[in-house]
């Protein structure tokens, strides 16, 4: 009990400026949208939206159902997006249609778009209309017909799709400086591999943000002469500043990578922007315990938990013997990650995407 009475205070200090500042790591469950190179030959409705000059439009919402002849709906049928880019030019987004045949692209700039719809077995389909500002447009019922000649053509697999949907990720960032990894703005994401959940959580560790927070943190504890096993001095804070750094990486790792390869469970937290601030909050509380599996189906989040205990447990191998408190921290710190998740969820459903520039955008650079 001593060691808990002693390392506790600290435990709240971190745990409020992890919080506060390591929102990129924290992730449960919503949406990203896609980046793509524009097709051969790409032409476009020539129909202007009207705009007023200095007035900015508000985008609207694509959205549809892929279906074949019979009425049978067709997954993982590729849609892509072109849309005319202000400066000229065009811009491409994708997406694949999950179980249901559904897809959807949101926050699409007003004015003329084109559909691309390719499956395999199937001749490609394309629709062509203008978007109005702020307009909800529901593509009319698309029906693939089966190829009457049999075309070999290079598509994408649902790996490259998810590769450009990670790229759009990484160049998120609060504020414009702090990484936001781990959260998706698009409806249809599509799951992770294993090596690109790894690729990941690697990505996030070795951030110079990670660094700095650890820093900062073992600062404070240095100030507090927290565990107090460590000394003071250059040495005492190098050793806290690796014990911190230690617990990022093993938490981001197991939490991030490891369980859900293993338990097939993506580790973004899918941003929601629709319904009542009620159920909105209510569904950010939610994605502490629970997560998108790599099926598209909700499940309880076994790798966030599970990851939190067994980071905790591991924490106990490097710190100093007097400020160990065995199975009765590692629960202790595991209850303040779920707590951790749950706040930062909330900020990631309400505040975040104001606060990061072209969240869920295409990279205009290409990184």
């Amino acid at each position: 009990m001593k060691g808990a009475l002693i390392r506790r205070p600290v435990l709240y200090k971190r745990v409020l400026l992890f919080v506060a500042l390591l929102l990129p790591f924290f992730a449960v469950s919503g949406q990203a949208q896609s980046l793509g190179s524009p097709p051969a030959n790409q032409t476009l409705p020539d129909t202007p939206v009207p705009q007023q000059p200095g007035i900015e439009l508000q985008p609207g919402n694509i959205s549809g159902t892929v279906l074949d002849k019979d009425g049978a709906v067709v997954t993982k049928a590729e849609i892509t997006l072109a849309t005319p880019k202000a400066a000229g030019g065009t811009d491409t987004r994708r997406t694949l249609s999950d179980n249901n045949g559904y897809f959807s692209f949101p926050d699409v700039r007003p004015g003329p778009f084109e559909l691309t719809i390719v499956a395999s077995g199937f001749a490609p389909q394309k629709k062509s209309d203008v978007l109005q500002p702020g307009q909800t447009y529901l593509v009319p019922r698309t029906q693939l017909v089966v190829a009457t000649e049999v075309n070999v053509q290079v598509t994408e697999t649902q790996v490259e799709v998810a590769e450009e949907q990670i790229h759009v990720e990484e160049t998120q960032r609060v504020l414009g400086v702090f990484p936001n990894y781990y959260v998706s703005y698009d409806p249809n994401a599509v799951a992770m591999s294993h090596r690109q959940k790894f690729e990941l959580a690697w990505k996030a560790n070795v951030n110079p943000y990670s660094f700095g927070i650890a820093a900062a943190i073992a600062g404070i504890e240095q100030a507090d002469n927290a565990f107090s096993g460590y000394g003071q001095g250059a040495q005492g804070y190098a050793k806290r500043f690796g014990a911190t750094y230690a617990d990022f990486f093993v938490g981001t790792l197991i939490g991030g990578a490891i369980l859900p390869s293993v338990l097939k469970q993506d580790p973004r937290y899918f941003y929601k922007g629709t319904g009542t601030r009620k159920s909105r909050f209510l569904y950010a509380m939610a994605n502490a315990v629970i997560c998108k599996g790599d099926n598209g189906k909700w499940q309880p989040n076994y790798s966030s938990v599970l990851g939190s205990l067994a980071a905790g447990g591991i924490s106990n191998l490097y710190y100093p013997a007097k400020n160990r408190n065995g199975l009765g921290l590692t629960f202790e710190n595991a209850l303040i990650g779920i707590g951790g998740s749950a706040f930062t969820s909330v900020f990631q459903e309400f505040f975040s995407r104001r606060l990061t520039p072209h969240a869920g955008e295409p990279s205009k650079s290409g990184n």
